[in-house]
């Protein structure tokens, strides 16, 4: 459609968690509706150089790509929505951008010279932004910067993005500001000044906002509209209003109807159509109308902030709207499921999902809601951590071997039934040194994995250090837990069932990052399937 690739910047103000990510992925999912070939990447500020060491409490979850980068969670968001791989590429750091800058000076490539945030470091950082731009797959590049204009580690990210405004010329790149218009009640009115002073500090950073989003809890005049244009020195059609949805994937509607793509396309100088969201507005419809809903119990350690299990919780409302059923999440703390209550917080469920994890707090419960699942036949699905516990339950309680467990626990234990991987073995950074990435997987047929996948070979995403190990697999699969699944290279064991049970699957690898609205991920639509014959007994 277009040679030069065209970029779109979405900034924030006033405060955070105002949904930058969701409207530049909804905004992406307008325009690739269009036909153009739309992609998101993400600037964070902090130095970390991933968030792979960062306390999902600090950051919600850790999100991987196939490629193996541990990025930000909004770029499952980005996947999500647009139904398209994101790569390394589609996140960048600080401190990776400060790594890079510090290499390079060390390698003697800048001459001599000081090197200094102007030009080094926000060279780096405009090198990075146009790499997706350059490769020649996308029309339009969306760059969400996080943080809030304001913040002093932003302030970096700020100044790139103005002198590419000025490099790149007005017809190729844009600014979306993202602000809040609080709603006093008191005085009963919905506040500009937040924007404005938002707006300001944006332009004293020598940056003028081409697009104001405004998020709100209540409609926007047209008279407030008029001010905010006319204040915050925008066109009246782009003061856009964002307000708040019952769901995320309304969004891209929402935006539809405020007309924030063909305000976009218009200032990039490109043609505009009517987006094709027929999938997309399908999904919607059985997502908003179910014919029935099941319980599903999330064990996990993090469960007070559900953005540590970002993806497994959309990846459920995927597999909700396939088979047109509520899936209510019910979230259970781990540390605190013991023996003497796990029939009353169990014996409810339609199903039990134990999620991932690092360490040892939590792990005991994990185990007793696996025991308490396997013995009542409720639907069980483990995902890395999850399907190790599943081992180690049914090596002490079925194989009685007392004592089994993870070396990542219990260095010491007498059966290590989980065991610190052989090429981890020599690793002593922790930073993005796990198994990570798509790997492939090799499946038995006549197995509930095979059945799901209709395929005995797919690739999976890995975020882990320990695996199951196969010294004891012989032992374990002759007392009746199968391996199903495997590494065709490693013999890595990927998959394990028990095929007398209702539905009991646990895999080593992560099915919720691949969860799409246009493709939810196999194991989930079956397993929220299991769930509901468990419940209705159809």
């Amino acid at each position: 459609m277009t040679t030069a690739t065209k970029y779109i910047f979405v900034t924030g103000g006033v405060t955070s968690s105002l949904g930058k990510g969701i409207i530049a992925a909804s905004l992406a999912k307008l325009l690739q509706a269009q036909g153009y070939r739309a992609t998101i990447q993400k600037l964070d500020p902090y130095i970390n150089v991933d968030p792979g060491t960062l306390n999902p409490y600090e950051h919600g979850e850790c999100y991987v790509t196939d490629d193996g980068a541990e990025t930000d969670l909004d770029l499952g968001h980005y996947e999500r929505f647009l139904n398209t791989p994101t790569s390394q590429s589609n996140n960048v750091t600080t401190g990776r951008i400060y790594q890079s800058v510090i290499e390079k000076e060390r390698r003697g490539e800048f001459l001599g010279k000081t090197v200094q945030v102007i030009p080094h470091i926000t060279d780096e950082i405009k090198h990075r932004i146009q790499i997706l731009g350059k490769s020649g797959n996308y029309d339009i590049v969306i760059t969400e910067i996080g943080g809030t204009v304001g913040d002093i580690e932003s302030l970096p990210y700020v100044e790139a993005v103005r002198q590419l405004k000025w490099e790149l010329g007005e017809d190729n790149a844009l600014v979306i500001h993202l602000t809040l218009i609080p709603y006093l009640s008191a005085a009963g009115e919905l506040k500009t000044k937040p924007t404005q002073h938002s707006v300001k500090t944006l332009m004293e950073s020598g940056v003028q906002a081409d697009v104001l989003v405004c998020r709100t809890e209540y409609d926007l005049p047209a008279d407030i509209r008029r001010k905010l244009a006319l204040f915050c020195n925008v066109r009246e059609e782009a003061v856009i209003q964002s307000i708040d949805a019952s769901t995320i994937y309304d969004v891209p509607n929402l935006m539809l109807e405020e007309k924030l793509d063909k305000v976009v396309l218009k200032r990039l100088g490109l043609n505009s159509a009517e987006p094709d969201l027929t999938v997309w507005n399908q999904f919607l419809t059985r997502h908003k109308n179910p014919k029935g809903e099941v319980t599903i119990g999330l064990i996990g350690k993090y469960v007070e902030l559900q953005d540590s299990y970002k993806s497994i919780l959309e990846a459920f409302i995927h597999a909700g709207a396939e088979n047109e059923v509520k899936v209510n999440v019910k979230s259970i703390h781990s540390e605190f499921l013991t023996v003497d209550n796990a029939a009353e917080s169990l014996a409810n469920l339609d199903g039990v999902l134990v999620a991932p994890g690092f360490g040892e707090r939590g792990i005991e419960g994990k185990i007793e809601a696996v025991k308490y699942v396997r013995e009542h036949n409720i639907p069980f699905f483990g995902i890395c951590l999850g399907m190790q516990m599943a081992v180690i339950e049914y090596s002490r309680n079925v194989l009685g071997l007392t004592g089994a467990n993870s070396t990542e626990m219990d260095e010491n234990t007498p059966h290590p039934v989980i065991n610190l991987m052989e090429s981890q073995k020599t690793v002593t950074d922790k930073g993005g040194t796990m198994r990570l990435g798509a790997w492939d997987c090799n499946i038995k047929e006549g197995t509930t994995a095979f059945d799901v996948y209709q395929s005995s070979a797919i690739k999976e995403r890995h975020r882990h250090r320990y695996e199951f190990n196969n010294a004891y697999k012989e032992q374990l699969e002759n007392s009746g837990l199968s391996a199903t699944g495997f590494n065709p290279e490693t013999g890595l064991v990927e998959i394990v069932e028990l095929p007398n049970h209702n539905w009991f699957v646990g895999v080593q690898y992560h099915p919720e990052y691949k969860s799409t609205v246009k493709n939810p991920h196999p194991l989930f639509v079956a397993f929220v399937k299991a769930a509901l014959k468990y419940k209705t007994g159809k």
